[in-house]
């Protein structure tokens, strides 16, 4: 079974029998991506604080899922919700914009692809990751490392598919750069 169709069986068997083993799958699927992207907006406390509330109100509402279409998008926004609202509310930042974040996605991809790249190159990679603008590292931690599609990232930051496009394809040309490599960028929807 594919991970999507999983999921939308989960989400039905906790909203129709409030199965807890249910819950807990999905509570597990999805923890570790959302604290990432909680941590794009605050610290890791708060982002654990964060991403259990939103968790906990999906078994608390959990009789309201089978209205949700895309669980996973709605994860991520509640996520992304939750945190803005938590900075609104300490004053810590007085208008919230993806531009204005401080980003930094640490790269945890272990293929036996990136294994065999030096350790140079690694640390090359990571700094031009680290040195693109905040949207930019944003999108592409969500495509690229989170492996989201075009249209679930453009619904969970609430931009156009096109922007999406453009933003990695920044990223990619920046990348490149500071490697020095020569990309084709051929990018999927």
């Amino acid at each position: 079974m594919r991970i999507a169709e999983n999921i939308v069986e989960l989400q039905r068997r906790i909203a129709l029998y409030d199965d807890e083993p249910a819950y807990k799958e999905v509570f597990f699927t999805y923890y570790t991506p959302l604290l990432r992207f909680a941590q794009t907006f605050v610290d890791r406390q708060c982002a654990e604080e964060i991403v259990s509330d939103v968790m906990m109100k999906i078994w608390e509402k959990r009789k309201d899922l089978t209205s949700i279409t895309n669980l996973r998008v709605y994860l991520y926004i509640s996520t992304k919700n939750t945190a803005l609202n938590y900075l609104s509310k300490q004053k810590k930042v007085e208008i919230v914009s993806i531009d204005l974040l401080n980003i930094d996605f640490p790269s945890n991809m272990l293929n036996p692809e990136q294994l065999m790249i030096s350790a140079e190159m690694m640390r090359r990679i990571n700094n031009a990751i680290n040195a693109l603008p905040s949207r930019c590292k944003l999108v592409f931690k969500l495509v690229k490392e989170d492996g989201l599609p075009y249209k679930e990232v453009a619904d969970i930051l609430d931009i156009s598919i096109k922007t999406i496009d453009n933003q990695l394809a920044i990223a990619l040309r920046k990348i490149s750069e500071a490697i020095n490599l020569q990309l084709d960028m051929k990018l999927e929807y």
